[in-house]
């Protein structure tokens, strides 16, 4: 047992050692990400006139939902070029997993993709074998635009109260930096993977600045107000602390997201949203937010 405490006293001294002589150069890896992320989004907005894919919801277009057993990847098969932007998904039963129907997707209007699915189905659509779902593109930009102000609005605000909190700029300007980058980062990976937002997705991003900012609250808060220990203490301390809730957040989105990844695309979405976003909160908390704040406090020692 004493062992064992010794090999850990031995292993945090020398991790404090080595974090303390590295500190500063592992800013870089932020930094370069940071970079590249931009550069990224540049090069996507320049070529999409858009930060993210949209899907219907965020475009205008219809959504059908038919619930029969068909094999999905030959209805968009069949249907690509008779249907605008054709996109194709099931929907299974959350028990049985057997699929219960399918969604079709598309900017085609409603009227005339009735009359096209109809045609190739071979029977009429009613309300007891589907439902339907029409939304025009001048609402849906004015919704997508309503959104993206929420988030604006969203992330001003907490920046506000950060300063607030800790009335330091320094202090209070890592926390908002590595906030960001949280969301920089994911909106990066989510226009790598292709996917498609909806309104549940912005809604995510916007959930997102919440989880963002706890670890690095908590940190800042440790190391600033807190006066037991050393400051390789109190950031191994809120180290503990913070990826404790950071992991069981992971562990809890992701078996959210494969339970409802099945049967429900907006809470599949939010939920894929909010697990790229937490993988990214560890790195800026923990390297970005860490090295700023050492940084800051060494300086002020002085």
């Amino acid at each position: 047992m004493e062992q064992q405490t010794e090999s850990k006293k031995t292993f945090k001294e020398k991790f404090g050692k080595f974090h303390d002589k590295y500190y500063k150069h592992l800013l870089l890896l932020p930094v370069i990400m940071l970079l590249f992320s931009f550069g990224y989004i540049y090069f996507f907005y320049s070529n999409n006139g858009d930060l993210i894919y949209k899907d219907i919801s965020l475009t205008g277009g219809t959504s059908i939902t038919i619930y029969d057993n068909l094999d999905s990847s030959k209805i968009k098969a069949d249907l690509s070029e008779k249907l605008e932007e054709l996109n194709v998904r099931e929907i299974y039963d959350i028990i049985t997993r057997e699929k219960v129907a399918f969604v079709i997707e598309t900017k085609t209007n409603g009227d005339e993709t009735k009359q096209i699915l109809e045609s190739y189905l071979g029977y009429k659509l009613n309300d007891k074998n589907s439902s339907f779902e029409f939304s025009g593109s001048l609402l849906s930009e004015s919704f997508y635009k309503q959104l993206l102000t929420a988030i604006i609005f969203a992330f001003v605000f907490m920046g506000i109260v950060i300063f607030l909190i800790f009335r330091k700029i320094i202090p209070a300007a890592a926390v908002i930096i590595s906030a960001f980058a949280d969301i920089l980062m994911t909106l990066v990976v989510v226009d790598l993977l292709g996917i498609k937002i909806s309104s549940s997705g912005i809604v995510a991003f916007l959930m997102l600045i919440g989880y963002s900012v706890d670890t690095d609250i908590l940190l800042t808060n440790k190391v600033l107000k807190s006066s037991e220990g050393l400051l390789n203490e109190k950031i191994v301390k809120a180290f503990k602390t913070g990826m404790t809730m950071t992991l069981t957040s992971i562990v809890a989105v992701s078996i959210a997201l494969i339970i409802s990844n099945s049967f429900s695309v907006v809470l599949s979405q939010i939920f894929t949203v909010l697990l790229i976003g937490l993988f990214f909160d560890i790195f800026n908390t923990w390297i970005t937010n860490v090295s700023l704040i050492k940084w800051y406090v060494r300086k002020n020692e002085h």
